[in-house]
C-alpha cells in the first residue's frame, strides 16, 4: 500500500501525521505550506484536495480528505496499532469526541486566526476574536476536564483521539493562552511527548510544543 501524506506543519494536519506514524507504515510525506497558498495551486486543487485544504492522504484507492475519516481509515488499514477501540460503542465515543474537536473547537479558532473569512468589514474583527478567544478557552478547560484522571484522552488506552487533541494545546500556546494552567491537559501533553511517534513528528514540523 502507497500512501502520500499532505500536511502543513502545526497545522490540524499534524492529528493524520502522528496517527500516520503510530501506524509504522511507511509513506511519503509532503509538505504544503499554507502560508504561501501551495494549497491553493491548480495541480493541489486538481491531484489532491478541490477544496484546497490539509490533511489529505493519497491511498492506492483515491486521496481521503478530513481528519476524522483519515483517523478512521488509519485505524481500520492498521488494527495492530489500536487507534480505535474493537466494539461499537467504543469506536463510537472516539468519533464523537473526533467530531467534537473537528466541528466545535477547530471552527472556534478559526474564527481567532483567520477572521477575515467571518467579517468582510475590519471594524468587526476584533470584537469576533475576542469573543472567539474567549470561546476557545472555554473548550480547552473543557478539554482538560475531559482528560483529568485518565492516562489518555478516552481513559487508559491511547487512540486517534490523542493526535487531534494535542493540536489543540499547541494552538492555545500559539496564541498566548495559559495553558500550562490545564494541570491535566497539561501533564497529558508532556506524556504525549514521551511518545516516539508523536516526538518524531513534532520533530519533522518543528513544533513550539518541543520547546516547553
Amino acid at each position: 500500500m502507497a500512501l502520500t501524506l499532505y500536511y502543513c506543519p502545526g497545522a490540524c494536519s499534524t492529528a493524520s501525521h502522528i496517527a500516520l506514524e503510530e501506524t509504522g507504515a511507511p509513506f511519503t510525506g509532503v509538505p504544503v505550506a499554507l502560508a504561501k497558498g501551495e494549497h491553493q495551486q491548480p495541480e493541489y486543487l486538481k491531484n489532491v484536495n478541490a477544496r484546497g485544504k490539509v490533511p489529505a492522504l493519497k491511498t492506492d484507492d483515491g486521496v481521503l480528505t478530513e481528519n476524522v475519516a483519515i483517523l478512521t481509515y488509519l485505524a481500520r488499514s492498521f488494527p495492530k496499532a489500536e487507534l480505535l477501540p474493537e466494539d461499537p460503542l467504543g469506536t463510537a465515543r472516539c468519533l464523537s469526541h473526533m467530531a467534537y474537536l473537528s466541528n466545535t473547537v477547530h471552527p472556534t479558532f478559526t474564527r481567532i486566526a483567520r477572521t477575515e473569512r467571518f467579517a468582510k468589514d475590519p471594524a468587526a474583527h476584533e470584537p469576533i476574536k475576542a469573543a472567539a478567544r474567549e470561546t476557545f478557552w472555554g473548550l480547552l478547560q473543557e478539554i482538560d476536564g475531559i482528560i483529568d484522571g485518565k492516562q489518555w484522552v478516552m481513559g487508559a488506552h491511547y487512540t486517534a483521539c490523542d493526535p487531534y487533541t494535542i493540536v489543540f494545546y499547541g494552538w492555545g500556546q500559539r496564541i498566548g493562552l495559559p495553558v500550562k494552567e490545564l494541570k491535566s491537559y497539561t501533564a497529558w501533553k508532556d506524556r504525549m511527548l514521551q511518545r516516539r511517534a508523536v516526538r518524531s513528528v513534532l520533530e519533522r514540523e518543528q513544533s513550539p510544543l518541543l520547546q516547553n
